[in-house]
């Protein structure tokens, strides 16, 4: 190749843009040429991907291309597969929500794309948001603006070349280059940047004043915040958002799921939020037997399509085996019958090599090969339920004339009324920050109010579930062990509680301290089952569930009949459970007017009036 550096003499301002890009694009097919299609990736000795070498051809005419095409992939986890020949479609501009089991290799997938360890065209960059933002003294906009590193580089270039002029040293070449500079900030919109920064953080719950608070001054989950803010704000050509609502409260969810519907360039995001899935994506990956199958529309449509995929393949699958029985039973031998059945398989699919099933709104042709005999539709089915209470005289909780404030600080509460009974299913939402935690602690009697009670019927037994629920867990014990000792279980009916919540069979007898999150909860769950409340209360819970399991809770919380108390930013949780919304503002608890839908368009109207507040627009216009 030729050496460009060596060409970086006596070039205009704008002949030397030229030549980064393309040496940039030199160093990109460098990489994919050494690479040779095939080796251990550089997430470490963890993983090794192999896909289809690419001619010299087909590596120049990326250099333009607007999609992600890899045809043949497959990656291995300390020698698992999780993809095995699956072909990977990013199309420019569309919305892409990327589903399927938890562990079967989602995350995988994104780290490799964000690594660039396929063959990604060069002119694509690339954002994996997954990291919070490091805890130093940089406040929360500033590290939101420093995330284009152009623009910061242009202004302090900028404050340089003013000084100089300024100083009356300056010569033609310094007039020349600070009008280039000037207009390249102008082009990247550099006046606007700071106010666009500063109304994502405010649509993802920063006040004025958090806005220009150092981050080490934030939680790791505000911090979280602050990430995706640079993300939204970079607006790369593939944005990668690896469950985004996870350190969300349900306020700030309901602002990322409307920005994001207006979001004009290339979108993959991984959810168990399925309202937010539905409501952002436009296209649905499915990882689904090693490999991912394509849907047009959001994903209720995809669940809709495929239901209706999976019952033809039982169908299909069904006929096969017959086909096998009959060839066995006239003589030949299992190897014999199913060789001629992979044969008719491969002589279908060759038929119908090319065509593009457009009623199911998917490429079958794009993700099966005829190579093995049709494997039985596997089911994953998890079933939730807690047992139902018995009859209880109100009141049975409740709060009532209650404040309180933490030592030295201003109150949280003021003169509050609170009450549930066995038919209550009530929703508390409310930004971060409000008091919600505290609210629940003060329900539970963990925390004692500083005027007036906490009324609990003294048969009534509560439970609670929270996303650190599995942390009190025995490190030492198995899942089965646990549930013994802490219910006289028998063996046999430990583990059946557990298969009920969805825990897989193989972590029924591993030890707590190698469980994962995921595992964690269920087992916290089965726990909160097996003590048979009166009374629920639900404190973000479906953080570390998957989507199959998000249904089967809100399925239970229908079918039980004691009072269920809920905090969540998922939406359709909410929604599915008829939840009566209560929204804690101004220091006190108040039954929302409407449903659901109400509160959303009420929600965004009073965003939109912060993030264009007199208090935002004086920061944004002091800074500058």
């Amino acid at each position: 190749m030729v050496n460009l550096e060596s060409k970086s003499d006596n070039l205009s301002h704008k002949e030397k843009k030229k030549m980064k890009k393309e040496l940039e694009y030199q160093k990109q097919m460098e990489m994919l040429t050494k690479k040779g299609g095939q080796g251990h990736s550089e997430l470490g000795a963890n993983f090794s991907v192999s896909q289809i070498q690419k001619t010299a051809g087909q590596l120049a005419a990326m250099e333009h291309a607007v999609d992600i095409k890899i045809d043949s992939f497959s990656i291995a986890a300390k020698g698992q597969d999780l993809f095995v020949n699956a072909s990977l479609l990013i199309a420019q501009g569309r919305r892409y929500g990327l589903v399927g089991p938890n562990g079967h290799g989602k995350t995988t997938l994104l780290r490799h794309i964000a690594e660039r360890l396929f063959d990604v065209p060069p002119s694509i960059d690339i954002l994996y948001c997954e990291q919070e933002v490091v805890a130093d003294e940089t406040t929360a906009v500033n590290a939101v603006l420093r995330a284009d590193t152009r623009c910061t580089e242009l202004l302090a270039e900028c404050k340089k070349l003013e000084e100089v002029q300024e100083s009356g040293t300056a010569d033609e070449d310094v007039t020349e280059k600070l009008n280039e500079v000037y207009e390249e900030l102008k082009a990247l919109g550099a006046d606007s940047a700071e106010p666009r920064a500063r109304r994502i953080l405010a649509g993802l719950g920063f006040s004025a004043a958090m806005q220009d608070r150092a981050t080490k001054d934030f939680s790791g989950g505000w911090r979280m915040r602050v990430s995706l803010a640079r993300a939204l704000f970079l607006e790369p050509t593939l944005l990668l958002l690896d469950e985004p609502t996870n350190h969300l409260d349900l306020n700030a969810v309901i602002w990322l799921d409307n920005y994001l519907q207006g979001w004009k360039k290339t979108l993959l995001v991984v959810s168990h939020d399925q309202s937010f899935l539905d409501n952002v994506c436009n296209e649905i990956i499915h990882l689904d037997q090693k490999r991912l199958f394509y849907y047009k529309g959001n994903y209720s449509m995809f669940k809709k399509m495929y239901s209706q995929k999976k019952k033809e393949n039982i169908k299909e699958y069904e006929k096969q085996e017959k086909r096998i029985k009959e060839m066995k039973q006239q003589g030949q031998s299992k190897k014999q019958a199913e060789k001629k059945q992979k044969e008719v398989l491969t002589r279908k699919q060759e038929k119908n090599r090319g065509k593009t099933s457009k009623g199911a709104g998917m490429d079958d042709d794009d993700n099966a090969e005829p190579t093995q005999l049709l494997q039985k539709p596997r089911d994953y089915n998890v079933k939730f339920s807690f047992p139902d209470p018995s009859p209880l005289q109100p009141p049975i909780l409740g709060l009532h004339s209650t404040s309180f404030a933490y030592p030295n600080q201003k109150p949280l509460f003021k003169n509050v009324d609170f009450g549930v009974d066995l038919s209550s299913r009530v929703a508390i939402v409310g930004p971060n920050g409000v008091g919600k935690s505290t609210f629940l602690k003060l329900l539970t009697g963990e925390l004692q109010p500083t005027e007036g009670e906490m009324r609990m019927n003294h048969r009534m037994k509560l439970g609670k579930y929270d996303q650190h629920s599995g942390e009190h867990l025995t490190a030492e014990e198995t899942p089965a062990e646990y549930l013994m000792r802490l219910f006289d279980l028998p063996y046999e009916k430990a583990r059946k509680q557990l298969g009920t919540f969805g825990l897989a069979g193989h972590a029924h007898t591993i030890r707590m301290k190698d469980l994962s999150g995921g595992q964690k909860a269920r087992v916290a769950l089965a726990e909160l089952c097996l003590n048979a409340p009166d009374v629920i209360i639900l404190d973000e819970p479906t953080n570390n569930l998957d989507i199959e399991s998000i249904d089967a809770l809100a399925e239970a919380i229908n079918d039980y009949k004691g009072g269920v108390i809920i905090v969540s930013h998922d939406e359709r949780l909410i929604r599915e459970t008829e939840c009566t919304l209560w929204v804690i503002e101004d220091q006190t608890i108040n039954e929302v007017d409407g449903d659901f839908d109400d509160y959303r368009k009420e929600l965004l109207e009073c965003l939109g009036e912060v993030i264009n507040s007199p208090s935002i627009a004086a920061n944004a216009a002091v800074q500058q």
